[in-house]
Parts: structure tokens; sequence; C-alpha cells
């Protein structure tokens, strides 16, 4: 299986739809490379990725 990029929107709208508008733009612009891809991404995998992005988002607009 080969890697996948995605954008952070593309993951929230699949799983966590009713959380867009709780998400920056730019939050939701953020790449995300997806070892197995996209179509295997599990609720709980997608959830962890989501929180991870926008902690990681917080920390790196804090540090500027």
């Amino acid at each position: 299986m080969e890697m996948e990029s995605v954008k952070l929107s593309d993951i929230v709208m699949r799983w966590y739809p009713d959380m867009m508008p709780f998400l920056k733009q730019n939050e939701l612009n953020l790449l995300i490379m997806l070892r197995d891809g996209f179509h295997f991404l599990e609720p709980n995998d997608a959830m962890e990725i989501i929180q991870f992005s926008i902690c990681e988002h917080q920390n790196s607009a804090q540090l500027h």
C-alpha cells in the first residue's frame, strides 16, 4: 500500500462532519500523510489524527 496525502478536512468530513464549524480553515488545510491510505483509516484513528493535528498546530502557532 502506498502512502497517501489528504487534507485534515477530508478526514473530518468523512468521520466527524459535525466538528467542521469548530476547526479553523488553516487547521482544515493541514496535509496529513496516511501510511495505508484514506480508505483504511478507522474512526478511532481519524479522531486521534484530528486531535494530534490540532494540538500540533496550536503548539507551532504559539512559537511564532
